[in-house]
């Protein structure tokens, strides 16, 4: 598997509406929150276009001191212009701005290991840059296809640079 070099990219402040659900690797329920969120995604008005968004959000210190049974909340979630309207039984999410490596992830969802050991065992340790404790996420646009080795994903890392001394 050939790994791509990430585009660095900065966001301004991004509102979501989603559910979400404390998880852990060891005991992933992922595809329950998307089986949940799926069907009542239409009931979210003022959406802004069609991008899935999977989003962690971890501990300080979580990625560092990785431990496959550590909890951390799981959002399954779609972009709104506002919060005016939030169905039943979803809530609201901010992501704020900063600055993110953008990495592609090409093919099934089973392989995205893969990609993450890249991103924090080899990129992120012989980067310029640093872990930041914001939400990291992944974005499903146009070009996602469930379990489909065609399938491409962005995976979004927050990132700052290193203090250099």
């Amino acid at each position: 598997m050939k790994f791509l070099k990430p585009r660095i990219e900065t966001i301004s402040e991004k509102k979501l509406i989603g559910k979400h659900i404390k998880m852990s690797f060891a005991e992933d329920k992922t595809v329950e929150l998307w089986r949940s969120f799926m069907p009542c995604r239409r009931e979210i008005e003022n959406f802004i276009g069609s991008d899935l968004y999977s989003i962690m959000q971890c501990e300080p210190g979580f990625f560092e001191n990785f431990k496959t049974n550590v909890l951390f909340k799981k959002w399954v979630a779609i972009e709104v212009s506002t919060f005016d309207k939030v169905p039943p039984e979803m809530y609201t999410l901010t992501l704020p701005r900063g600055e993110y490596a953008v990495f592609i992830h090409k093919g099934l969802v089973s392989e995205a290991d893969k990609t993450y050991n890249y991103i924090f065992g080899t990129w992120i340790p012989n980067s310029n840059f640093v872990l930041d404790n914001r939400p990291h996420f992944t974005v499903m646009g146009e070009k996602y296809k469930n379990n489909d080795p065609d399938s491409e994903e962005e995976i979004w890392i927050p990132v700052n640079p290193k203090m250099l001394n």
